[in-house]
C-alpha cells in the first residue's frame, strides 16, 4: 500500500472536494434563484459526496500507517502531511506528497469560503422571508385575540398588507 496509495488517495480526496466545490457554486445559484427543488437535488448529491469523502478519509488514514510500517515506525501515529514528508527520502516522492498537500489545503481553503457564503446568503434570504411575512400579516409581537366585531373600531388595527374591507 505505502506512499503511493497515500499520494493516490489524497488526490481521489482532492477530486471529491473539488466536486463538492462545483455543488457549492450550484447551490449558491439555487439559492439565489430561490428554486428549493434544485437545492435540495444538490444536498442529495453533496450528501453522498461527504459519505465518499469519509470513506476516503479511512483509507487515507491506512495507507499512512502502511506507509509507517514500511518506514520503520511500528506504532499508529496520527501525523501531519508536513511530518510525513520528513520521512520520504525519495526527493520526487518527497515533491508528490508536498504539492498534493498543497493543493488539497488550497481546495479545502475555497470550499470553506464557498460554504461560507452560502450560509450567509441562506441568512439573508430567511431574514427576507421573515421580513417580508411581517408586512403581509402584521408584526408578531401583536396581540392576537378574538373580538367582538361591534367593538372592532375601538381596538387598535393590525396593520396588515391586505385591505379586507375593499
Amino acid at each position: 500500500m505505502g506512499l503511493t496509495a497515500l499520494i493516490e488517495f489524497l488526490e481521489r480526496l482532492d477530486e471529491t472536494h473539488l466536486q463538492m466545490l462545483d455543488l457549492a457554486a450550484a447551490k449558491k445559484q439555487a439559492i439565489m434563484d430561490n428554486k428549493v427543488e434544485g437545492l435540495i437535488e444538490i444536498l442529495n448529491q453533496e450528501s453522498k459526496l461527504v459519505k465518499l469523502v469519509g470513506q476516503l478519509e479511512e483509507q487515507r488514514t491506512q495507507a499512512t500507517y502502511a506507509f509507517l510500517q514500511e518506514v520503520g515506525i511500528r506504532s499508529n501515529l496520527n501525523l501531519t502531511l508536513t511530518e510525513l514528508s520528513r520521512l520520504v527520502f525519495d526527493p520526487e516522492d518527497k515533491a508528490k506528497l508536498l504539492h498534493i498537500q498543497d493543493q488539497l489545503a488550497h481546495t479545502l481553503d475555497r470550499l470553506k469560503k464557498a460554504n461560507e457564503l452560502n450560509q450567509r446568503l441562506i441568512e439573508q434570504s430567511l431574514a427576507f422571508i421573515d421580513y417580508s411575512l411581517d408586512l403581509l400579516v402584521g408584526r408578531p409581537n401583536q396581540d392576537i385575540t378574538y373580538q367582538h366585531p361591534a367593538n372592532r373600531d375601538n381596538a387598535a388595527r393590525r396593520p396588515g398588507f391586505f385591505d379586507a374591507r375593499g
